[in-house]
């Protein structure tokens, strides 16, 4: 597999993803990947929030709108929320401060319908028929210090490669073995783009050995497959324990 990080010129409000992708990709190849950073998504759909005070009690409550469950931040050493927001487990849902100016940067306001867009604009400007997308944020690993890139939407492709039935070295047959293709890669392609001032945040992702593209937007079935419960989750026995607040999310979210 090969990941190539790409500079872009910097993103600002209201510029155009499709035309910032042209410019930087002169040519794509079949069965490519492309790793995009959800900061830029978020920066072109002008989602800056500026801030009016120094108090974090502002950043809290744009927290408390935007997820859809959160832990109050005084459970927290560090003064950080955990959220949920759209399956996955972010501090924070997801706002951010960093390369903001400032500001804080939501996530897009609909993250599948940003990612399907791109999706489709490849297929077309490139005359593509297998091609995919991710759309990255950084998440933290429980008991490890450190960031890794993170898949919170994709188009294009099966995110799921599955081991059921498969029978391991020594003959005994899988039962829940699943590789999240999704993660894998863009956890890959964030490793080169970087988390600081390197502005390269698309990531190409090629010669990928073993994947399923497809030739739609995935449908809501398919986008099920990737969800479990909180309750059926491994790691149910802490997360459930947890003091959960109900928030308030946009509807698109």
């Amino acid at each position: 597999m090969k990941v190539t990080a790409l500079k872009t010129p910097l993103v600002l409000a209201h510029d155009n993803l499709t035309d910032i992708i042209a410019q930087t990709i002169p040519t794509l190849a079949e069965r490519s990947v492309l790793v995009i950073a959800s900061k830029i998504f978020s920066t072109s759909e002008n989602r800056f929030v500026v801030k009016t005070t120094n108090n974090p009690e502002e950043k809290y409550a744009l927290v408390r709108h935007e997820a859809e469950w959160y832990t109050e931040p005084q459970a927290s050493k560090y003064d950080l929320m955990l959220t949920v927001k759209g399956n996955w487990i972010f501090a924070n849902a997801g706002i951010d401060e960093s390369n903001a100016n400032n500001q804080y940067l939501l996530w897009p306001k609909d993250r599948q319908a940003s990612v399907n867009k791109i999706w489709e604009f490849l297929c077309q400007h490139y005359d593509l028929k297998e091609v995919g997308v991710t759309m990255s944020d950084s998440s933290s690993l429980p008991l490890n210090w450190g960031v890794t890139g993170h898949a919170i939407a994709h188009c294009g492709f099966n995110p799921l490669r599955s081991y059921i039935g498969r029978e391991d070295l020594f003959g005994r047959r899988l039962k829940m073995e699943k590789l999240n293709v999704m993660q894998s890669l863009t956890a890959a392609a964030c490793l080169e783009m970087g988390e600081g001032n390197e502005q390269t945040p698309i990531g190409l992702v090629e010669d990928i050995k073993e994947i399923e593209f497809y030739d739609h937007v995935p449908t809501p079935e398919e986008l099920a497959m990737l969800k479990i419960e909180l309750a059926d989750d491994l790691y149910a026995p802490i997360l459930i324990k947890a003091d959960w607040k109900k928030g308030n999310p946009p509807v698109s979210s």
